[in-house]
């Protein structure tokens, strides 16, 4: 049984000399800046952070921790809302050095280093016209955001980012050096596939990549409290027939002072464009949508790489985050009726309600192709608290809870565990089941292990080897 409180003084100085990079203790300058993540709420202090420069200071701290039973967590952008890329009293392994792309246009595969975020993917692969399928905010990290799903704005067109994840290249914990893809070790490239990092540390991942429109089609329609019922009602109506290349997500939130829209919350449709053949259709259905529900205000949004950063200073780092999530299939009036009051109960900056319109490619991945759940889900709501000030901790916490909570009845089984807060005593194993379900579960087990039968990679949403 690892102890979570082992410390040993002094026990960094001999890992300073066995890597290339950077090893911040706590008496170093800047230790308060690399012990902190995006979540203002996780406050540890690890004994040291290893800035790795390379593939081998990743092996090095893997068996630094390992063998002196020091917990390890791994931080590849640090954004995940639960916190776990640090830890107290322990190793943490921090990929940002790792961030290198490297695109190939010719065969349409795109090789990601462990530490890059989604900004550094967007800048390689727009001037090739290419994309790789990510998430929605530029800063998060593109391996934790892969190995639990990834959801954003090419999902309905190509699928989650694990869904184009091709191959990757782990660092286990015996420090075996292991390139997974569909000839060798096939089942742990399915459990990276959404199984989150259980297995090990992933160094490089490559993808398929997508043509992106030469001038993106997203359009933001934004209604003021009196139409949202409208709105909502005739954008659920609009969701049942879209082709694939439209990604459409719907956000109640109260807009931050930058953006200069007044001190009420907003309903923003939001609608993305992926066909680079055919931009006629998306004008279109936008129309359609227009029609049945006129907009107060409307913004259109060409370029790819600002539309995937439009929300990245809503949520700076150090802001305080409890997120909770749940797919569901139908949004009529009883569901339109929990949503909208809980909507018009939020009147302060710092959460957010996110209705992620699914289907499409997403859908047509088989459920027992990738660990990720809930396939045929219609829609995935995102409940995110992000608030600055630790007095509104309880209140925040409590509203996303009991949103969550009023929504249960119409949840359809679905759990994403990127958009899962960190819970303190949580059951994981429970946990685990309530989103794998058994079969999934036990094929993560035996992944675990084969890979990791320590659970020396515990510091995530965890699967237990026993």
């Amino acid at each position: 049984m690892h102890d979570e409180t082992t410390a040993v003084p002094g026990a960094v100085d001999d890992l300073r000399s066995q890597v290339a990079g950077t090893v911040v203790a706590a008496d170093d300058d800047g230790f308060e800046d690399a012990r902190h993540v995006w979540n203002g709420m996780i406050d540890k202090k690890p004994l040291a952070v290893v800035r790795v420069a390379n593939e081998d200071d990743v092996a090095a701290a893997i068996d630094y921790a390992r063998h002196r039973d020091l917990p390890l967590a791994v931080r590849g952008g640090g954004h995940g809302v639960a916190g776990y890329g640090t830890v107290d009293r322990g190793i943490v392994i921090d990929l940002g050095g790792l961030n290198r792309v490297e695109v190939d246009p010719e065969r349409g595969v795109v090789r990601v280093g462990g530490g890059a975020v989604l900004a550094d993917v967007d800048r390689a692969t727009v001037p090739h016209g290419l994309a790789v399928p990510l998430g929605v905010i530029s800063r998060t990290g593109v391996g934790g955001l892969t190995l639990g799903g990834g959801v954003g704005w090419l999902t309905r067109a190509h699928g989650l980012a694990a869904d184009n994840l091709v191959e990757a290249e782990v660092l286990t914990a015996s420090g075996e050096r292991v390139r997974a893809n569909d000839r060798e070790h096939p089942e742990l490239l399915w459990g990276l596939r959404g199984g989150g990092g259980n297995f090990g540390v992933v160094t490089t991942f490559t993808f398929r990549a997508h043509p992106l429109p030469p001038v993106l089609h997203g359009v933001n329609l934004i209604y003021t409290e009196p139409h949202w019922r409208t709105a909502l009602a005739a954008w659920e109506e609009w969701t049942r027939d879209l082709p694939d290349a439209m990604q459409a997500i719907a956000t109640f939130l109260v807009p931050p002072p930058m953006l200069e829209a007044g001190d009420d919350p907003l309903l923003i449709l939001a609608s993305a464009w992926a066909d680079p053949e055919d931009r006629g259709s998306s004008e279109r259905l936008v129309d359609e949508l227009r029609r049945q529900a006129p907009p107060d205000v409307e913004e259109i949004e060409g370029d790819w790489l600002t539309w995937q950063s439009a929300f990245d200073a809503m949520v700076p780092k150090g802001s305080r985050g409890y997120w909770k999530n749940t797919s569901f299939d139908r949004l009529d009036e009883e569901v339109i009726d929990v949503v909208l009051r809980r909507a018009a109960e939020q009147r302060w900056i710092g959460t957010g309600i996110d209705i992620h319109h699914m289907g499409g490619a997403f859908s047509r991945v088989p459920e027992g192709a990738t660990p990720f759940p809930a396939r045929s889900a219609r829609f995935w709501l995102n409940i995110y608290g992000f608030w600055q000030d630790p007095a509104d901790d309880a209140a925040r916490t409590d509203f996303v809870k009991g949103f969550a909570a009023d929504m249960a009845p119409f949840a359809t089984g679905g759990q994403y565990v990127n958009f899962m807060g960190y819970e303190k005593d949580a059951d994981w194993r429970a946990a685990a089941l309530a989103v794998y379900g058994q079969e999934k579960l036990d094929r993560l087990v035996a992944l675990k292990r084969r890979y990791d039968p320590e659970n020396l990679f515990r510091l995530n949403h965890n699967i237990s080897p026993g």
